[in-house]
């Protein structure tokens, strides 16, 4: 079986699930360089809990994590099976690397994985599972957990991190859908830089707020792209389960509304 890629998807908002833009057909065209995955492992934005949790359920619901949309966003049902037994496995293997986990199905997929796999797997016949990211880590754990999910690319599943690089609603400018702040685009810029040259270390400290260092990345800008750290966690994951080898393509290198990167990264074994 062909190793399985590993991706970033900047999800940007929930509108993006119905519509037909740049970033919508970005995310089609990942899609169609990704061999067909056995399965699809989502670590999306929107489940930051306190701990590492799994959804095992076999028909997951779809979860509104969202208020003020249309209502034709909230007539989307993303409807693919879940996926049980992988999900079990997944829950023994973070425990083998001395990760705690829970099995819990009071969530489903929401928006930061719906909205996304409506474009990119619109068929809904690939199984998906998603795991939470743990609000009380700190970078380093989450980069290790994705490490620890690795392994999976092996067994066929695809492992997509939902997020955004640059995430502050606070600075959301409405009259400026299609630009980036100036601090917006050189965060997103270096972090660019910081993939391609493989500096993960410096990349985990940015989750945390601590960019201070040889890379020469400002503290300000760190703070005012990512000042909660639940949109930016999501790379940590994809980073850990990335290989040195692995090629990496760059999809829709964009901010848009001042403070949102719509930017995402595909790695795929060469």
């Amino acid at each position: 079986m062909k190793k399985m890629p590993v991706a970033f998807v900047g999800h940007g908002s929930p509108m993006n699930a119905i519509e037909d833009n740049a970033y919508t057909r970005g995310w089609r065209a990942m899609a169609k360089v990704i061999p067909q995955p056995e399965a699809i492992l989502m670590v999306s934005a929107h489940w930051f809990v306190r701990g590492t949790w799994i959804l095992d359920d076999p028909a997951p619901k779809t979860t509104y994590d969202m208020y003020g949309f249309p209502e034709e966003l909230y007539r989307i049902v993303y409807s693919a099976a879940g996926a049980p037994e992988i999900a079990r496995q997944t829950s023994d293997l973070l425990r083998s690397g001395q990760v705690e986990t829970r099995i819990d199905n009071s969530w489903g997929f929401d928006h930061g994985t719906w909205s996304v796999l409506n474009h990119m797997y619109p068929h809904r016949d690939r199984p998906v599972f998603q795991i939470s990211i743990d609000s009380t880590a700190p970078g380093a754990v989450h980069f290790r957990i994705g490490q620890l999910l690795s392994s999976l690319r092996e067994a066929g599943v695809l492992i997509i991190g939902s997020g955004n690089i640059v995430h502050n609603l606070r600075l959301v400018d409405w009259s400026n859908p299609d630009a980036g702040y100036d601090w917006a685009d050189a965060f997103d810029q270096k972090i660019n830089n910081l993939i391609v040259d493989r500096s993960f270390e410096t990349i985990i400290q940015a989750g945390s707020a601590n960019l201070a260092g040889p890379a020469g990345l400002s503290g300000k800008e760190a703070q005012l792209s990512i000042p909660t750290p639940d949109h930016f966690f999501p790379l940590l994951y994809v980073l850990g389960a990335s290989d040195h080898q692995d090629d990496v393509q760059v999809f829709n290198d964009a901010r848009v509304f001042g403070s949102i990167s719509m930017t995402s990264y595909l790695f795929s074994a060469g």
